[in-house]
């Protein structure tokens, strides 16, 4: 007997935020941000993290957990995330995992097993210099030669990911990108609703394009730059999140203001693009797609509801039977 678990991803600037705080309030839900940068403190504007005012009550977790300065991982990520499940369940509510991050959400739908291997500090340390020595492109080549398809889907400035990458590959002469594959091909260990919130592609990027002017005008720039003050640096995990890392860029004199705003809208409209990529593999998927909807929260809502209910996940907690898998409007 499964325990219930929905799933509200999308691409970004799609409106997942508002749709999951009117769901949570509509079920008696509580809300976990998988997002790898909304969990950082002072991180607020670059990661368009919920303001409290936004919240209507509804109980988030996953934000505001970690220093800048501290380093987050998916092993970290699924474990926290576990434990809020536990807790939202003790508290008699419905756990929605909300955010964007895919890899993250299906570490907790298909609980992936990442005790694979041990650290290897030497070979990290080598992996680290020669990432200094001879640049982050170089290290993603490497990576390229052992695990085409991991390199293909880490970008080549994510350091960390790549040399993990290697890494995994030196320790077990198994590529990493194999052995997520086959941890995804397990059955999902919770009776889940995966919804998938989508709209029109120029309607995502023109509202990537405006989310980017209002990060400006609230005041991206300071934030960087206290994070800057805090000890964070350009390697730092924190930094690694569109938008960071560019206006860390400008403040560092290497690029103007208006540049580093167009590098944040072009990486950032890359990014939506490799997101609805990533969630059209995913299987047994609900897309909402919001024109079909006619733009309507209502109706996704109650459209929502509905599958839900078919589904028996508000009425029964242990509920596992309609399969929660094909899209249709009425």
């Amino acid at each position: 007997m499964q325990q219930p678990l929905i799933i509200l991803t999308g691409p970004t600037a799609t409106g997942k935020t508002k749709l999951s705080i009117a769901l949570a309030k509509a079920i008696n839900g509580e809300i976990i941000s998988a997002d790898s940068m909304q969990v950082y403190k002072y991180m607020d504007i670059g990661s368009a993290k919920v303001r409290p005012e936004e919240m209507d009550g509804i109980r988030h977790y996953l934000t505001d957990v970690l220093e800048p300065t501290q380093d987050f991982n998916i092993v970290l990520f699924q474990q926290y995330a576990k434990a809020a499940i536990t807790e939202i369940y003790d508290r008699g509510k419905i756990p929605i995992l909300v955010g964007g991050t895919g890899f993250y959400i299906q570490s907790v739908l298909y609980d992936i097993d990442f005790s694979e291997s041990e650290e290897d500090t030497a070979l990290r340390r080598e992996l680290e210099a020669l990432a200094r020595e001879h640049g982050a492109e170089y290290l993603h080549t490497m990576l390229a030669e052992c695990d085409p398809k991991s390199a293909a889907a880490i970008h080549a400035n994510n350091i960390k990911r790549v040399i993990r990458a290697i890494e995994f590959y030196r320790q077990t002469g198994e590529r990493i990108s194999e052995h997520n594959e086959t941890e995804r091909e397990k059955p999902p260990a919770y009776n889940a609703c995966y919804f998938v919130l989508s709209d029109v592609r120029a309607r995502i990027y023109e509202n990537i394009d405006k989310r980017v002017d209002g990060m400006i005008e609230e005041g991206l720039v300071n934030e960087v730059k206290m994070l800057m003050e805090m000890g964070c640096r350009r390697e730092s995990t924190a930094m690694q999140g569109l938008g960071y890392k560019e206006i860390m860029d400008y403040l560092s004199g290497d690029i103007s203001l208006e540049e580093a705003v167009y590098r944040i809208k072009r990486d950032t409209r890359h990014f939506a693009k490799r997101q609805l990529t990533w969630f059209r593999r995913e299987r047994d998927v609900v897309w909402l797609e919001k024109d079909k909807f006619a733009y309507d929260d209502e109706k996704m809502l109650n459209y929502m509801i509905t599958l839900l209910d078919s589904r028996a996940i508000r009425s029964n907690m242990g509920s596992d039977n309609a399969e929660c898998n094909e899209t249709e409007y009425g």
